[in-house]
């Protein structure tokens, strides 16, 4: 049998704590985690995107990138970002982004989760981009790769994008436009602006003694397919797990009769309260899928995450120096969301979750502003009210990366 391990990280209380019980401060580098929890010089001067932009480009780079990677969602378009400006000539740098969990380019890439692909994905990388490559520069006599500086698969209608750049939307004529995504009154999204009639926010009680986990329970360990674990797939897990909690608030779209396309990372605006003094918020941009789905009945009224990540209050102002939050204050939160190139389709709906916890993939916040969260006490967490605002002056939006056609 199977234990939960929400019960185990719960049981222990704090990062810090969980660490002390396993053992881990012998090792030097679990000691620097611990003495290091903002994004200060320790963690500046060893950021692998900063170090490759400091340098010229020697060679011919593939950078591969999963769009659900539950390990690294991070890396591979931060890397892009860093040496795509030294490719002049847009021959030497190439980036393929990939429907995949981690390392899944290199094993079968049909299936995701509940998601099945139209053909294998990854075999298709492998075949078509990644071998041409590494013959024409590996390889005597090889002919030169006849492949796209950016081969992005979109999500959504399953198919494979040769482009010039990232983001670009499609091969030539589109722009990228960021658009907002208004969280609007009545839990609805809309893309016009609140008006002045309207609530003004929703509202919700975050107990850290009950934190919303981030996927199903019971949580299994970390671990691969071969030792019969799904933690690959959490991903592309059905949020309607979440949705139907009291402390994640859900706002809805009306039915799509025309398709959303984005292409790039959505940025987040959150303007938010708590009625402590240190707070997380967890966004999640999400595809729900129609009531009935022909040929895939279990994916009826599904709610896949296509973008989703965590920003911790304390770092509102800077990622370096944490800060404690005024209570009930309306307070404005802008971060990104990883990469995505989706297709909202016809039938579907769009649908963005809010809610405070993601746990046990990260440590609970307090809610009580504290030095060190990895070194809070049993004392120091407490329930908080938090609001999402809507109204005129402070509006709640995701500006999604919306790719329009002439």
């Amino acid at each position: 049998s199977h234990f939960d391990d929400y019960e185990t990280y719960m049981s222990a209380g704090s990062a810090g704590e969980l660490g002390r019980r396993r053992g881990l401060e012998q090792l030097g580098f679990w000691r620097k985690i611990l003495a290091h929890p903002s994004y200060d010089a320790f963690w500046q001067d060893q950021a692998v995107d900063k170090l490759l932009a400091a340098r010229p480009l020697h060679v011919p780079v593939m950078i591969v990138h999963s769009f659900w990677d539950q390990e690294d969602i991070y890396g591979a378009i931060a890397v892009y970002q860093a040496i795509e400006p030294k490719d002049t000539n847009n021959d030497k740098v190439f980036l393929v982004m990939g429907p995949w969990y981690h390392g899944q380019s290199i094993e079968d890439g049909g299936t995701l989760g509940a998601l099945k692909f139209n053909s294998n994905t990854a075999l298709y990388f492998r075949q078509k981009i990644l071998r041409p490559f590494l013959a024409q520069y590996l390889k005597e006599g090889a002919p030169r790769a006849e492949i796209a500086p950016v081969s992005a698969y979109e999500t959504g209608t399953d198919t494979w994008r040769h482009l010039p750049a990232w983001p670009a939307g499609c091969a030539s004529g589109c722009t990228v436009q960021p658009t907002p995504l208004y969280l609007a009154a009545g839990l609805k999204l809309r893309f016009d602006q609140p008006k002045a009639n309207d609530a003004t926010f929703e509202e919700y009680v975050s107990d850290p003694a009950k934190p919303v986990p981030f996927r199903a329970r019971p949580i299994q360990p970390v671990g691969y397919y071969d030792a019969g674990l799904t933690w690959p797939q959490w991903l592309v897990d059905d949020q309607r797990e979440a949705s139907g909690r009291p402390d994640v608030v859900v706002f809805v779209s009306e039915v799509l009769t025309a398709p959303v396309k984005i292409s790039g990372q959505p940025i987040v605006n959150l303007i938010a309260s708590t009625s402590g003094t240190d707070a997380d918020w967890v966004v999640k941009l999400i595809d729900v899928y129609p009531d009935e789905v022909a040929g895939q009945p279990e994916m009826g009224g599904y709610q896949l995450m296509v973008s989703a990540d965590i920003f911790r209050g304390r770092y509102r102002e800077s990622l370096e120096t944490a800060k404690a939050i005024a209570p009930n204050k309306p307070l404005p939160y802008r971060f990104a969301l990883p990469t995505a190139n989706h297709v909202f389709l016809p039938g579907h709906r769009l649908m963005v979750q809010v809610q405070s916890s993601w746990f046990p993939l990260y440590d609970r916040n307090p809610q009580k502003f504290v030095p060190n969260i990895f070194w809070a006490k049993p004392e120091d967490y407490q329930k908080a009210v938090h609001r999402v605002y809507h109204a005129p002056n402070s509006a709640s939006f995701i500006e999604l990366p919306l790719v329009t056609t002439p």
